[in-house]
């Protein structure tokens, strides 16, 4: 489909209108989103929108659409394009238990290595199965150590940009093998010990001994395969991302793209594979900051126009559009949507990513398979209930227009 440039907006609460007059009269659709985004505990100025028709391509509204904004959530958008382009829809990330020595008889001389690849979702479920895979293999002592593995990411425990306070509160602390998100009564600063020492608990219970201690460190690149577990697909690590706005999976799957495609487990390679992704798509980037995966970062920033651009170049791509939709909350039913426009004719029909700091609000998704747009609403701070009312009035006039075939 022929790409339209992009509009030189003046930053004034001007409406545009660009598509043919729909019936019910393009006009009127504009006048009513206009009215939608009003409100006097929003700021007009810091308050960007646009829509584009699906079925044309064209741009129906816009309002500020250029406009570099904090994106809040809306950033993870950015990551799903980037998780499903780079790694697939069904990609899945391992986690190993490698052996450093050798096997005589029923004894492993030399340590057991549970190496991580960035699973977010690695589980105690998860190591107990690795630890009996180990006892199938005919081990029952270990004549070393249990070394916990997390060198396929860089050791940075959290985003660029980030408060201090978003450490373990937004999200758990970044690392390569993590289990059960950090968690087992208390946050964890030191993931990949606290892996290894749980490792070493279930060794043990599975009949495995296990003579030294649990350490961190990196894995021979010549050690013995002995098992290995799975993370679901990425398609779902992107939907969980998505349905609940989870930062955590957000970073780590912005990770596993730079390690995967660019042999750095770091933000900065995640970020410069997401944007060169992006630019090949035709994503306009201009005026678009980004430093994480999830949007905590106050560095990072978005125009409403390339957030739009992003669902509808995922809209516009048969290996990607079977997954976008359903990755998104919707509207009154799931997610972070599950109380918002519940009696409107957005309900059930309306999917859209949800974004709030305390300075941004911003939704961007679908009307049916009408319309793709995008509300970002900024401020210092932003009034949440304001924005957030202002934008299901947004997609509450485009859910309206969609289903009269306005």
């Amino acid at each position: 489909m022929r790409r339209l440039p992009l509009l030189s907006i003046c930053v004034t609460l001007v409406a545009i209108v660009l598509a043919p007059a729909a019936p019910g009269g393009g006009a009127s659709l504009a006048r009513q989103l206009t009215a939608a985004l009003h409100s006097k505990k929003v700021n007009p100025a810091q308050t960007g929108a646009v829509v584009y028709d699906l079925q044309t391509g064209r741009v129906v509204y816009a309002l500020h659409a250029t406009m570099p904004l904090h994106p809040a959530s809306n950033e993870k958008l950015a990551t799903t394009y980037a998780a499903l382009a780079a790694l697939g829809p069904s990609f899945r990330i391992e986690t190993d238990v490698l052996g450093d020595g050798m096997q005589h008889g029923t004894t492993w001389q030399g340590d057991i290595v549970l190496k991580g690849y960035g699973d977010p979702t690695l589980s105690s479920a998860d190591l107990r199965s690795l630890a009996h895979q180990v006892a199938r293999d005919g081990i029952t002592h270990v004549n070393g150590r249990v070394i916990g593995d997390e060198s396929w990411f860089d050791a940075r425990r959290v985003g660029v940009g980030w408060k201090h306070e978003f450490y373990l509160n937004e999200s758990p602390a970044l690392s390569a093998l993590i289990v059960d998100r950090g968690w087992d009564g208390r946050e964890e600063t030191e993931p990949a010990l606290y892996a290894a020492e749980l490792f070493r608990r279930y060794l043990i219970d599975a009949g495995v001994s296990v003579r030294g201690p649990p350490q961190t460190g990196v894995a021979l690149s010549d050690a013995t395969a002995l098992g290995y577990v799975y993370s679901p697909p990425v398609s779902s690590l992107a939907r969980y991302m998505d349905t609940y706005s989870d930062n955590f999976t957000a970073e780590m799957l912005l990770k596993e793209v730079g390690a995967v495609q660019r042999g750095a487990g770091t933000a900065g390679a995640g970020v410069a594979e997401t944007r060169a992704l992006l630019a090949a798509a035709g994503v306009p980037l201009q005026g678009i900051r980004i430093v994480d995966g999830s949007g905590l970062s106050f560095i990072d920033r978005w125009t409403p126009a390339g957030l739009a651009d992003v669902l509808r170049q995922m809209w516009l791509d048969p290996d990607l559009h079977p997954y976008i939709t359903t990755s998104l909350p919707t509207a009154g039913v799931t997610g972070t949507l599950v109380y918002r426009m519940r009696n409107s004719p957005a309900y059930g029909f309306v999917h859209a990513k949800t974004g709030t700091t305390d300075n941004a609000s911003a939704l961007s998704g679908f009307v049916g398979q009408r319309y793709v747009f995008s509300v970002v609403e900024n401020g210092h701070p932003v009034k949440i209930l304001a924005a957030q009312r202002t934008q299901d009035a947004f997609a509450e006039v485009l859910a309206r227009a969609a289903k009269s075939g306005g």
